[in-house]
Order: structure tokens, then C-alpha cells, then sequence
């Protein structure tokens, strides 16, 4: 399972509003919702609050992933946001996020779930894959970037 498959370019959301976590989750899920014409929404929010409730998945400097499993979609998927002021996470380095990759997947997808978790920590080691999908303005430029260091980790595996 690799990013990009699962986070496409109209899942990406660039220039977010929010200014806490909260208000993050109901912009992410508001821009999934809208991209994949899915009426979803109240349950997807509750998986993710759900899931936020039990510890802060602001788990790397400047990242958040926030996830969730609920039968209200039919396959994984990921929605990545772009902060340039930053999202106050009540990450657990007490610092604002700067890119919160969600994902949601059905329930029964806990084996690809698990892999998409592990490749993502895998990318957020790579302290320029940060840095450059930080800076992108467009939804394009942040799928380029994934892309390029999905690449770049797969010749090193």
C-alpha cells in the first residue's frame, strides 16, 4: 500500500484554516466529503474523534496523523492538510502541526490500515519530505512530492 494510492491529489487540501485540532478534523473531513461526494461526514468525525480521544496523533515534529476505521467508507483513503500557520494539536511535543495526513479506512481493513500507517512513518524519517510538502501551494505540487520520496524509499528497501 503506498500513499499515493490512497491520497490523491483531489484529497489534498492546501492553505487550511483551522487553528486547532478540532477545527482541523471538521475541514479535513468536510474536504473529503466533498471531493469523494460522500455523505459521510458525521461518521467519519466520529472515527477520528474517537481515535484522537485515546492519544494525540501529533506524534513527529509538525505532523499529525489523525485516523479512524468506520464502515461509511468502502476502501482506504487519505486526505492530507497544509498549514502554513500551523494547527495548535495538543501534539505530543506540545508544538503546532503543519501537516496532518488523515486516514480512514472500513473496518475490515486493518491489515492495509496498519502498512499505510508504517510506510508513512517510514516517509516522515526523511527529514526533507517534510520540509518540501510543507512549502507546496497546490494540490499537484504536494502529490509530486509524495510521489517523489515514495520513490526515493522504495529503491531503498
Amino acid at each position: 500500500m503506498i500513499l499515493q494510492d490512497v491520497l490523491l491529489p483531489e484529497f489534498i487540501k492546501v492553505d487550511m484554516e483551522a487553528e486547532d485540532k478540532d477545527e482541523a478534523f471538521e475541514e479535513l473531513v468536510a474536504h473529503y466529503c466533498q471531493a469523494d461526494k460522500s455523505d459521510a461526514h458525521n461518521d467519519i468525525l466520529g472515527a477520528i474523534q474517537r481515535r484522537e480521544a485515546k492519544m494525540s496523533t501529533g506524534i513527529h515534529k509538525g505532523i499529525a496523523v489523525p485516523h479512524g476505521k468506520t464502515n461509511a467508507v468502502k476502501t482506504l483513503r487519505g486526505v492530507l492538510g497544509i498549514s502554513s500557520k500551523g494547527v495548535q494539536y495538543d501534539a505530543l511535543d506540545g508544538e503546532p502541526v503543519y501537516l496532518l495526513f488523515m486516514i480512514i479506512s472500513p473496518l475490515e481493513d486493518s491489515e492495509k490500515y496498519l502498512r499505510l500507517l508504517k510506510h508513512l512513518a517510514e516517509l516522515m524519517e526523511i527529514p526533507q519530505f517534510q520540509t518540501e510538502l510543507q512549502a507546496q501551494r497546490d494540490p499537484q505540487g504536494a502529490f509530486k512530492i509524495i510521489r517523489k520520496y515514495e520513490e526515493l524509499l522504495s529503491t531503498q528497501n
